[in-house]
């Protein structure tokens, strides 16, 4: 008895590992992209909602999951959303919010 304790009580701590490099991998990392917003061009956004909808968007092709593929068929489907640090890849929300906030960073000074 005392021994399965023991090998459940270290598979948690491995798994309790392993799930904190994992989300500590996860977190996003923002590219100094000041080279490409000026000052001048970054204090005309409202807020990070609003240089999120003027970012540049990227549209990208994934595989239709099965219950796409039985509500609408065999079709293509598509994502679009926004490119915030302008490498010409779609970026999530944290992301985003990650490259706004390091731009306010060096420009509200």
């Amino acid at each position: 008895m005392r021994l399965f304790l023991v090998l459940v009580t270290l598979g948690l701590a491995i798994s309790l590992t392993l799930a904190s490099f994992s989300t500590s991998a996860a977190k996003p990392k923002a590219r100094d992209i000041s080279h490409l917003i000026s000052k001048e061009e970054f204090s005309r956004y409202k807020d990070v909602a609003d240089f999120i909808d003027q970012s540049p968007k990227v549209t990208i092709n994934v595989e239709p999951s099965k219950s796409d593929i039985a509500e609408y068929g065999q079709h293509a489907k598509s994502l679009t959303g926004s490119d915030c640090d302008r490498d010409g890849k779609m970026d999530d929300n944290p992301t985003c919010n990650a490259v706004f906030y390091k731009l306010w960073l060096k420009y509200a000074r």
